[in-house]
């Protein structure tokens, strides 16, 4: 039992290798042909198994089948690996494709996101200057009218501070102290308006980064890539070409090593069976 347990290990990782490398590759081939993808996975699939089938009839009929044929069934063989090996590069290559895609949207959503808070937060600025210009000159206003006997104020053509004791001069400060209060009152609504909208943008830009799963997925790719110094691109292909290499080849070695494996066994029950006594 021992002995048959090994073999039958090897078997199963030859089926469960060959049958993912089978899957990616059929899917990977019906995306390559869009336009006729049921017949494309009927056809992949048959010759996928048909691959299996000559690997191990050229295995155990090496030395028996004709030399022209066995020519071709080799070269049959390792054409089909090929193809395997690009439907896989095919499929994977296209679930890379669309990761990267979706977090490229993202990061441009984040950037356009950070323009538009940069821009507030300018327009914040220049509205607080402009509050602080208004409530210097609502306190020089309000300094001249809290004296009851005289009135100065800055004249705006020549810039010199005037005293007068004018009825009317207290009336149009009066007036001006009325426009200025309402122009704050203005540029307040403005900021409250500006603070709501980056209050909002943070949010905005807090739940993009939470959720964005894709950057998450991608984080190893990016590491090796900052740590290589290539490009993430070249970091995933060649990433897909170590699999790619692997993948199919290694299928084919474990179903001709699970040949060999029950070989074996059948090569030494007889033996047993001869030394046990009548």
């Amino acid at each position: 039992m021992k002995k048959r347990l090994f073999p039958i290990l090897i078997g199963l990782s030859a089926i469960a290798v060959s049958g993912s490398a089978a899957f990616y590759s059929v899917f990977g081939l019906s995306k390559l042909f869009a336009g006729a993808s049921t017949q494309v996975i009927i056809m992949a699939g048959s010759l996928e198994f048909a691959k299996l089938v000559v690997a191990s009839l050229l295995y155990q009929y090496w030395d028996t089948i004709n030399k022209a044929l066995r020519i071709y069934l080799s070269l049959a063989c390792f054409i089909l690996i090929l193809i395997t090996s690009g439907g896989i590069y095919g499929y994977l290559s296209g679930a890379y494709q669309e990761t990267a895609t979706k977090s490229e949207f993202l990061d441009k959503s984040l950037a356009v996101l950070e323009m538009k808070q940069i821009r507030y937060e300018e327009n914040k600025k220049d509205l607080l200057i402009e509050k602080d210009q208004l409530n210097k000159s609502i306190s020089d206003l309000r300094i001249s009218l809290s004296n009851p006997a005289q009135v100065q104020y800055v004249d705006k053509e020549s810039g010199q501070l005037i005293t007068t004791t004018s009825s009317s001069a207290r009336r149009a400060l009066q007036s001006e102290l009325a426009r200025t209060l309402n122009d704050r009152n203005i540029i307040n609504d403005k900021l409250q308006v500006v603070q709501d909208s980056i209050l909002k943008l943070d949010t905005d830009l807090l739940d993009l980064a939470i959720g964005n799963e894709e950057q998450r997925e991608l984080g190893p790719l990016k590491y090796l890539a900052e740590t290589t110094g290539k490009d993430m691109g070249q970091v995933v292909n060649w990433f897909l070409l170590l699999i790619i290499f692997v993948f199919d080849p290694l299928a084919i070695a474990l179903v001709v090593a699970a040949n060999f494996a029950f070989a074996q066994i059948k090569r030494k029950e007889p033996e047993i069976k001869m030394s046990v006594p009548d």
